[in-house]
């Protein structure tokens, strides 16, 4: 992605640059913004990311993250897998996203943000309409193996794996045209750095 980024979008307003969250390659003050796209969850400290974040940018300079909501009226297609899961297995309790990543929710992430120093810190959420033209374009990609649901389902034994997929395909809502129209949410945060 990284070298990709480079040919295609880099340029005099554009720099990509791999590093780690915990102790972003810059000097102090360099940027006038700094944000964090669907990681905090897969960062061992999100509070020191933040406190990264916060020191990268100038006064000023704002501070912004976004998360996929694995809650309730969240993101429905992952909702819908873990309920599916948890009915069938109690050890889906514990890979459930919705517990996995307790910092995807907006006080969560307005106490993250505040906690980090920010000034002003506001939330809000982004909901998108997430259309599959049928079960098996829903399915697929949890045969993948990348990401939390679809190595649970690499995890499982064929049966197991077939019960699941039955489950799911019995009780996701279809349109007449057989088509699964679902909704994603993330929330939104962001502050200014004093």
């Amino acid at each position: 992605y990284v070298r990709h980024a480079r040919r295609h979008l880099a340029g005099p307003r554009a720099e990509f640059v791999v590093g780690d969250a915990l102790a972003l390659p810059f000097p102090d003050g360099r940027a006038t913004a700094a944000v964090s796209g669907l990681v905090l969850n897969f960062v061992p400290d999100p509070a020191r990311a933040a406190a990264e974040m916060v020191r990268v940018v100038g006064p000023g300079g704002t501070v912004a993250v976004y998360l996929w909501d694995y809650g309730e009226g969240g993101m429905r297609a992952i909702r819908a897998f873990w309920d599916a899961a948890r009915a069938l297995d109690r050890r889906a309790e514990a890979l459930d996203e919705a517990v996995r990543f307790p910092l995807a929710g907006r006080t969560p992430l307005r106490e993250l943000l505040t906690g980090a120093g920010l000034a002003g810190v506001e939330t809000g959420e982004i909901t998108v309409p997430t259309r599959f033209r049928d079960f098996d374009d829903y399915w697929g990609p949890f045969l993948g193996g990348q990401g939390p649901a679809p190595a649970y389902v690499a995890s499982l034994p064929e049966d197991h794996r077939a019960e699941l997929r039955e489950r799911l395909r019995a009780t996701l809502p279809r349109a007449r045209d057989g088509s699964i129209r679902l909704t994603a949410r993330a929330w939104t945060a962001w502050g200014l750095r004093p």
